[in-house]
């Protein structure tokens, strides 16, 4: 029951998203001669559809925190092996860095089993946005201590894959309320908010430090474009919280 609505989403919009652009975000694929940034602090974005993103029908965070970077005069570089097909508008003359891993539907499990060849076959990240952990395995109807099993472990491969690595967790931001209400959502949500507290106290080392980042205080309905998917204040407002938290760890 709890998956029909992002993956029906997902497909029925699919063969729409080959011929649609958003007016603001994305371009027709032009002759344009633009700049790409590949040096500095390497970032990760890792989840599931909010981090891949659909526009125009819903959008990722990642465009407008990689203008919000861009802005702040920071040297990055967006890792990952996946790749949207939206071609998005160029900013300030550069291209926008489109790596990452995101994949709509994901559940942590199947994260966690794909997490080291990702990170085997990218550059290896300083920094991971984990996006929503677990929050698949919820709306799929899975046990919330099992999709946690899964949140350590991927945690645990990335640390291992780089021991000095930061890693910003998410504290998930909620679905729409009358959606969580229906489905009975918001203890669940209620609750991770303190178990995503104590596994970025719990995972941190000496050498890599876990941060949560909270998503969940503040969120409304109105950044929703649909029952769980961010329309464009909701994207910014996810940026402008990750931007916040990455400022102390980039270079």
């Amino acid at each position: 029951m709890f998956t029909k609505l992002p993956n029906l989403f997902f497909i029925s919009f699919l063969t729409l998203f080959f011929f649609s652009c958003s007016k603001d975000d994305v371009e027709e694929n032009t002759a344009e001669v633009c700049q790409t940034l590949e040096t500095g602090t390497t970032i990760m974005p890792l989840g599931a559809s909010r981090v891949q993103g659909f526009p125009p029908f819903f959008e990722s965070y990642r465009y407008k925190l990689w203008k919000d970077l861009l802005d702040g005069g920071w040297e990055f570089d967006f890792v990952g092996t996946f790749e949207d097909t939206v071609v998005y508008a160029t900013y300030k003359n550069y291209c926008f860095d489109n790596d990452h891993e995101g994949r709509a539907g994901w559940t942590a499990a199947r994260i966690d089993e794909n997490i080291d060849t990702w990170l085997d076959q990218s550059k290896n990240p300083d920094i991971v946005l984990f996006s929503s952990p677990g929050g698949n395995d919820i709306l799929d109807g899975g046990n919330v201590e099992d999709a946690l099993v899964h949140v350590n472990s991927i945690i645990d491969k990335i640390q291992a894959h780089n021991p000095n690595v930061t890693i910003l967790i998410e504290i998930l931001a909620p679905a729409k309320s009358t959606y969580m209400d229906e489905e009975g959502l918001a203890a669940i949500f209620s609750q991770m908010k303190a178990i995503i507290d104590g596994i970025a106290q719990n995972k941190t080392t000496t050498t890599s430090t876990v941060v949560a980042v909270d998503m969940a205080t503040g969120f409304s309905d109105d950044f929703l474009a649909d029952d769980i998917h961010y329309n464009k204040a909701g994207a910014a407002f996810i940026a402008e919280r990750y931007y916040d938290a990455l400022i102390p760890f980039l270079k």
